[in-house]
């Protein structure tokens, strides 16, 4: 079967996934996540892409990011893997591939989605039960969006607008985003993320759906599956 062409329309946020290959590991040192959010910041700034928030697990990475041209998280998801290859075989003398396969991404409905993909984002070092609590975690973006002060800062971090509109405060606009993780995600709103992610799909309602198809002119919902033939067809 034919793969579906990238779904990359500018301006709408992507939820995105890269994993090892076989799950293998990607990151075996703290030097490992440096370089390896070095170069995101580095590609994101050269195809200009906002990366909104960010996880970077042992065998895989989540980004939630918008591109702002044609083809921009495609450009840096490609640069980035080949780059990070080089510098991961090189320092661990190893050959072969790292990824398993493309990255999977699926666009996202900023205004049903963004806040709960983010948080999916953000607790899956909880969900994997490496910390109790997302501030625990270095390697994401919680403690930028959560902080009260803005003590934190880097260059990769471009807060989406949905978040800058907590509040024009800093401590209140943290306190507001706290808040959201009080509460856990529905197992059927993590279903559909990762359903729509892993097939390339829209994450939205079918009005949006239905807006990103005309946009790009392709499908962005599975196919139904049709009756499997019986002995007798």
């Amino acid at each position: 079967m034919a793969r579906l062409p990238r779904l990359c329309p500018i301006g709408i946020p992507q939820h995105i996934i890269q994993r090892g290959n076989n799950r293998q590991v990607c990151f075996a040192s703290e030097d490992d996540f440096i370089a390896y959010a070095h170069w995101l910041t580095e590609y994101a700034q050269q195809y200009q892409v906002k990366v909104h928030a960010w996880v970077f697990m042992t065998n895989h990475v989540h980004l939630l990011a918008t591109p702002m041209t044609e083809g921009g998280i495609s450009k840096m998801m490609q640069a980035l893997g080949r780059r990070y290859v080089r510098y991961f075989n090189y320092t661990y003398q190893r050959t072969g591939t790292l990824w398993e396969g493309r990255f999977k991404s699926c666009v996202i409905s900023a205004e049903e989605y963004f806040f709960i993909c983010q948080r999916y984002i953000e607790l899956n070092p909880v969900r994997a039960n490496m910390v109790a609590h997302p501030a625990d975690y270095k390697w994401s973006s919680y403690r930028f969006h959560a902080q009260e002060s803005l003590d934190l800062q880097s260059e990769l971090w471009q807060p989406h607008e949905l978040y800058l509109k907590l509040s024009r405060q800093q401590e209140t606009r943290a306190k507001r985003y706290q808040a959201l993780f009080k509460y856990h995600i529905p197992e059927e709103e993590l279903g559909r993320i990762r359903s729509a992610t892993h097939s390339d799909m829209a994450l939205g309602n079918e009005r949006f759906k239905e807006e990103i198809e005309k946009l790009t002119g392709r499908r962005v919902t599975p196919r139904k599956r049709g009756r499997k033939p019986s002995q007798m067809d």
